[in-house]
């Protein structure tokens, strides 16, 4: 989405989303003391160790990334406290159950990351919203225990730290990939998906016939890899996929991270490369299988912003950047294509979010130029990836997928979209638009005077709607907007994990069991012939 990306959860991560996100930058180890211990193994020294940094800040709120290291006797699972000093406030957790009552915060550990060995670790991390100044916590303690880096004798309580009685932000966290590589799965084999192609402004399968698009976006293949607790955020079985199957869904967006896929070396090998791919090719086919389109999304790329927007300082893929870099999006492209050649059931989100025209003061006629031509764009540091040089890579492969390309302002603005439509050699190409509450073309004069154009020339993928407010009272009216426009849509997005702070979630549980928001959507959908 949006993201652990800017705003909402802008970094969202808006992930969302914003949604999102980065582990471990400089850290700093915490001092002194002792207390009572729990789920201690019997005889064992005590000791731990925990770095925080901030990986990611914004306006109004900020990422947290930390590590707790066991420097004692073995240990079969553990509670992290501390306080913070001023308003901080916990939107999201993900690997360990976060609760917060006023300063203080406890993460618990789950099943799958408890079990510490001597020199064993744990990354963790949240988003926090907060006000006025960002001051780090000072003290932590690990099952009791004040964490100096150090191991001391084992203390005679049992007695398991008090639980915070009322949690101000419940939040869920991101189930771990059980193993490092995804089963074997065929690439090309579109199962009984639609072959999808362009044919004037309209998207058809094979028989010509059109084919409308209502799906939802599955975050989490975005930042897990490189947050380093998996690749998935949550179940990517078929069963999951049949719940989806359950709302009327017939297509899923995956975003993704060029880091992971690329296999670059800040990324743990476990979530990256081969085995990164194969996960991301299996869960393709698993939804092809089931009849569903998928949407591949090059969601995080790397290249250092710090200006207008900015949802993180780094360098590496940890947030939504304005535009691609052309070191690492042009190869990622170029290898997507390949691995899915031939299967014209997927298609390819060239680049989640732009906004170049953020990074250049707001001019518009720059930005758009960047967004074809990329290269050297002003206010940005890194060589770009136009959007003529990736529908180049994609169609350098023999690829003849569908393109779905979006515009400024996060996807929110087309109106320079035509006037600046890459040349592709196969004229299969689709606008990508983001529609949320919260963005500046959010009404329905502004999508018949800015959309609707577009709409009249090329297909119109809405690849990104929803609101911040748990609602459906802009989803509702949009969906049906859309379909008299006979227009797809995806709505963000189908995780557990995301609160109303955090950016708009469709389901409370992966059996499908949807939330407020999610009713709207579902109801909708079902409303539809044939949905």
């Amino acid at each position: 989405m949006m993201q652990r990306s800017r705003g909402l959860i802008r970094p969202r991560v808006l992930i969302p989303v914003a949604g999102l996100i980065t582990a471990l930058a400089a850290a700093f180890a915490l001092t002194t003391g002792s207390g009572p211990l729990s789920i201690i193994d019997t005889g064992a020294s005590v000791g731990c160790s925990v770095s925080y940094t901030v990986s990611s800040q914004w306006n109004t709120g900020f990422t947290a990334a930390l590590t707790i290291t066991n420097v004692g006797g073995p240990i079969t699972s553990w509670s992290l406290q501390y306080a913070y000093p001023g308003n901080q406030s916990l939107s999201q957790g993900w690997s360990g159950n976060w609760t917060q009552r006023g300063s203080s915060v406890t993460v618990t550990s789950e099943s799958w990351n408890g079990s510490l060995a001597t020199g064993g670790s744990a990354q963790i991390g949240a988003n926090f919203g907060y006000s006025g100044t960002n001051t780090a916590p000072a003290t932590f303690k690990v099952n009791g225990t004040t964490c100096n880096g150090s191991a001391t004798a084992p203390v005679s309580s049992s007695a398991a730290p008090t639980a915070p009685a009322s949690p101000t932000a419940p939040a869920q966290s991101p189930t771990p990939a059980p193993t490092a590589t995804a089963p074997a799965a065929p690439t090309t084999s579109p199962g009984s998906a639609p072959q999808l192609q362009v044919q004037g402004n309209t998207l058809v399968n094979a028989a010509g016939q059109q084919v409308v698009l209502h799906g939802v976006d599955r975050s989490g293949t975005e930042f897990a890899c490189v947050q380093n607790f998996g690749i998935f955020d949550g179940p990517s079985d078929q069963a999951s996929i049949t719940a989806m199957k359950s709302f009327g869904v017939n297509a899923v967006r995956i975003p993704l991270n060029e880091a992971c896929w690329n296999g670059e070396s800040y990324v743990n090998s476990a979530y990256s490369g081969t085995a990164y791919r194969s996960a991301i090719e299996n869960y393709v086919s698993l939804l092809n299988s089931s009849g569903m389109v998928a949407i591949l999304d090059l969601h995080w790329t790397d290249g250092a912003y710090t200006g207008t927007a900015s949802a993180c300082s780094s360098a590496q893929a940890t947030c939504q950047k304005p535009m691609p870099d052309a070191a690492q999006a042009v190869p990622f492209w170029a290898s997507v294509a390949r691995t899915f050649k031939g299967n014209d059931a997927v298609v390819f989100d060239l680049f989640n979010e732009p906004y170049p025209e953020k990074a250049d003061n707001g001019d518009e006629t720059e930005g758009w130029q960047c967004w074809l031509s990329g290269g050297a764009c002003a206010g940005l540091s890194y060589p770009v990836a136009g959007m003529q040089s990736l529908v180049n890579a994609v169609r350098g492969t023999g690829a003849n997928n569908v393109l779905m390309l979006g515009g400024l302002e996060w996807a929110n603005d087309l109106t320079g979209w035509l006037a600046h439509e890459p040349a592709d050699p196969d004229h299969d190409l689709a606008a990508s638009l983001h529609s949320y509450n919260f963005n500046a073309c959010s009404t329905q004069a502004c999508w018949t005077g800015q959309i609707a154009p577009v709409m009249a020339k090329v297909p119109v993928i809405a690849g990104e709607i929803g609101e911040n407010d748990c609602a459906d009272t802009y989803l509702n009216p949009l969906m049906s907007w859309l379909d008299s426009e006979h227009t797809s849509y995806l709505a963000w997005a189908w995780n557990t994990d995301f609160s109303c702070a955090s950016g708009p979630g469709l389901i409370s549980s992966y059996d499908g069991t949807p939330t407020a928001y999610g009713v709207g959507f579902e109801s909708h959908i079902s409303s539809l012939a044939g949905g």
